[in-house]
């Protein structure tokens, strides 16, 4: 279901698949949430593995947004991640590394 070719991941919410990606605009957007440091901060606090819960919110909302979800932020918090907490941290990491890869 998901290209990792094009930048895209699968996450599953409560049992339904669904493609994120980081477009531009889902990064745009994002970042404007994101307030001091941006997306230099947040690229830098998940290679240093000192992330928040909200840091992984963010990236996965912008993600999913960028695959053609229509949903919020409020939208994942009563929803159930396969794979749990570590699970969303693993797709967030996934889907920050796709979206800055050299391109070959």
């Amino acid at each position: 279901m998901a290209n990792p070719m094009r930048g895209e991941v699968c996450v599953t919410l409560d049992g339904r698949p669904h493609v994120a990606r980081l477009t531009l605009g889902a990064l745009a957007e994002m970042e404007a949430g994101l307030g001091e440091g941006g997306l230099t901060a947040l690229v830098a606090r998940m290679d240093e593995g000192r992330f928040s819960g909200a840091d992984i919110l963010a990236v996965l909302v912008a993600g999913l947004r960028g695959g053609g979800w229509d949903g919020r932020a409020d939208d994942l918090l009563s929803v159930q991640v396969e794979g749990g907490p570590l699970e969303a941290a693993r797709i967030a990491a996934r889907l920050l590394a796709l979206a800055f890869r050299p391109l070959a």
